[in-house]
């Protein structure tokens, strides 16, 4: 992206629709904030100076902002115009485009914007919006255009009369700005006379009086216009974020029996040739390697490593566990906090006791261990190589199994030792 163009995302709202404590960009939508989705599409288009305008709880929400991003702080909610006044003093000096974003539009895709930046060059644009054609526009501001269909202003869906709410090309939100005709603009902005805010989409108006030149294009999907007010509509992006993570894991080459039923977090790495079946939860920051075998019924919890050629399956919970190649965990059970080696079985039933109540330890399973069905090994515990436990043994904490060695009962206690 070429460096005469500058972004600036609002992020400054509260929403009470999503009646919450927290800030709504400060959601999780798929394992990771509203936010950050709208972080990484300036990220991914190349724009050096980016402003984020904080205001509710900005401290917070200050925690996801990755270093580079500029810090605007909107001490008083006093509409988008007022946020975008205050991100121009850090372009001081700047000359060229500016992108605004809205920090709770997480659907939109690099490409519409590249396609809006694109146009907004190629014509010399004063300003450029990003717009969509909806059957039911409703809480979306209208888009108002003149007798020769240039746009002549946005009427706010709480402003506009009976006409306007059935107009159906809808304002995106996203636009481009020539920066020195946007804070030109800023300055006649007036307050709305029912919110006391400043919006935003009254500089449109003011670019028609003006004669400027107002250009837009139009999302090829009219559901990255849509943005979160709500936990309903929180839901719908996560329903369509769920749907593109699981449509690129497949392109990438892993099955997927039933996208609806298969929930796979931001951030998930897995490899070629593995299948996940339905019913499966994976959280962010879960590794999963190739040709592997997962679920049906399985909730892989952040941190958990899977290695090559393992299989997972059946009723399972796995959190903060690595699992090395070829082991088996095909039935119900619960492995937590657990180092587990090469070609393990571990049968139907298990479960790694990690917590006493106060903290949680680990347990190890080396190497070609077999490990009965209802097995309980009570944390920190060590199964050695080539070890059994007999079905329903409790191996109590501290007391490790040595290699080779066959233990059963409750508690277990030394059966034989193999050769």
């Amino acid at each position: 992206m070429k460096k005469d163009i500058a972004c600036i995302i609002l992020a400054a709202g509260k929403s009470t629709r999503m009646k919450s404590a927290l800030p709504k960009v400060m959601h999780p939508l798929c394992g990771r904030p509203v936010l950050s989705y709208v972080l990484d599409l300036a990220k991914a288009l190349r724009i050096k100076k980016v402003v984020a305008v904080l205001g509710h709880q900005h401290a917070r929400v200050k925690k996801v902002i990755p270093h580079g991003v500029k810090i605007a702080v909107q001490k008083k909610l006093a509409g988008t115009a007022d946020a975008v006044k205050e991100a121009l003093p850090l372009l001081k000096g700047f000359k060229g485009t500016v992108l605004v974003l809205y920090a709770d539009h997480p659907l939109l895709q690099k490409d519409t914007l590249s396609r809006l930046l694109k146009q907004h060059a190629q014509n010399n644009s004063d300003a450029t919006l990003l717009t969509a054609k909806l059957n039911k526009p409703s809480g979306y501001g209208r888009i108002l255009r003149d007798k020769y269909a240039t746009i002549c202003g946005i009427a706010e869906e709480k402003d506009a009369d009976d006409f306007q709410k059935g107009i159906k090309e809808i304002n995106a939100g996203t636009a481009c700005f020539n920066k020195d005709r946007l804070a030109e603009a800023l300055k006649g902005v007036r307050a709305n006379n029912r919110k006391k805010e400043y919006y935003l989409t009254d500089v449109v108006g003011i670019f028609y009086k003006k004669g400027l030149l107002i250009d837009s294009i139009s999302t090829t999907d009219a559901r990255e216009a849509q943005g979160i007010n709500s936990r309903l509509d929180l839901s719908k992006a996560a329903s369509i974020i769920q749907q593109r993570i699981n449509e690129e894991f497949m392109l990438r080459g892993v099955t997927i029996a039933d996208p609806v039923s298969t929930f796979i977090s931001y951030g998930v790495r897995i490899g070629q040739d593995t299948a996940i079946y339905p019913f499966t939860v994976i959280e962010k920051n879960v590794k999963i390697g190739k040709r592997c075998s997962i679920g049906p019924f399985v909730h892989l919890r952040e941190g958990t490593r899977i290695e090559n050629e393992v299989v997972v399956g059946n009723f399972l919970e796995i959190a903060r566990t690595s699992l090395s190649s070829k082991t088996l965990i095909k039935h119900f059970g619960y492995i937590g906090d657990s180092r587990i080696g090469r070609q393990v079985n571990i049968g139907a039933g298990t479960v790694t006791a990690n917590f006493d109540g106060r903290r949680k330890y680990s347990t190890i399973i080396k190497d070609r261990a077999f490990i009965g069905s209802d097995t309980v090994l009570v944390a920190p515990v060590c199964i050695g190589r080539d070890a059994e436990t007999g079905a329903g043994s409790v191996v109590l904490r501290h007391k490790n199994v040595p290699d080779k060695s066959v233990v059963v009962g409750v508690p277990a206690k030394l059966l034989r030792k193999k050769r």
